[in-house]
């Protein structure tokens, strides 16, 4: 990974106590990633769980963000050593992990993402985010334990189980899904349901009195406004792909003839 793409967003987000804002990627296009970056966003979230993109694509993905300083974060599909594994080899800077349920789930995404003495993290000098050997082993051990580690809360047992996730050490980032929550809560699909809002706004109360940083997903500027007065610091907002398919159907509407 870019140590300076790295340490810049986690310095805002730690030190400086910013907002950051970005977007999911379920796109397999280096452009749309490029865009993502010129566009001004922090950070894009290459999405492995939802999109279509194989390891291989996300490294062509990292790639494109690093061109345009663009903090890459690799959400893999589950809760795997191999999968986390491989997202950090490729460079990603930060790696983000759904369907946590508990502390047990959450000390694993540490066991598989860090080193020892926090982690058992296979370790191999020869990857992409080493330089292919071309970093120093021990730089490249050290700064592998500074990638960014996101756990992603969205049913209801997590929330059952918030204060027990909350005592466990070295992720950076507690990542609510509200699409996953509203479906636990048997009111599918409803982000602006208030009983949402409701679940969700415990957990940040939470976190905040403990100095955990949060993240939210939002598809309306009105929703991301309302979490992160909240507190919410790490932001992400929509989707490359439905982005553009908005884009597209607003200047359409401008250039057709009534």
């Amino acid at each position: 990974m870019r140590k300076e793409v790295l340490y810049s967003l986690k310095n805002k987000l730690k030190v400086d106590k910013e907002i950051v804002y970005g977007t999911f990627s379920q796109s397999t296009d280096p452009s749309l990633v490029e865009c993502v970056g010129y566009a001004g966003f922090d950070f894009v979230i290459l999405d492995m769980e939802h999109g279509t993109g194989s390891i291989d694509h996300m490294q062509n993905l990292v790639r494109s963000a690093e061109v345009v300083n663009l903090f890459p974060i690799v959400r893999v599909k589950e809760n795997s050593t191999t999968l986390i594994s491989e997202a950090l080899e490729i460079g990603a800077a930060g790696v983000q992990i759904p369907q946590i349920r508990n502390a047990e789930d959450a000390k694993r995404v540490i066991e598989y993402a860090k080193y020892k003495p926090m982690g058992m993290r296979g370790i191999c000098p020869f990857p992409r985010a080493a330089n292919y050997s071309a970093m120093d082993r021990y730089e490249y051990f050290k700064l592998g334990d500074e990638a960014l580690v996101i756990i992603q809360l969205e049913g209801k047992e997590a929330i059952d189980n918030i204060d027990e996730i909350l005592e466990v050490e070295g992720y950076d980032i507690i990542f609510l899904g509200p699409y996953d929550l509203s479906h636990s809560l048997g009111i599918v699909g409803q982000i602006d349901n208030p009983l949402v809002f409701k679940k969700g706004s415990e957990i940040i109360e939470k976190c905040n009195k403990k100095g955990i940083i949060t993240g939210i997903f939002s598809d309306t500027p009105d929703t991301i406004k309302k979490w992160m007065s909240l507190g919410v610091k790490f932001v992400s907002y929509m989707v490359d792909l439905p982005i553009f398919y908005n884009a597209c159907r607003d200047h359409l509407k401008e250039i057709q003839i009534k």
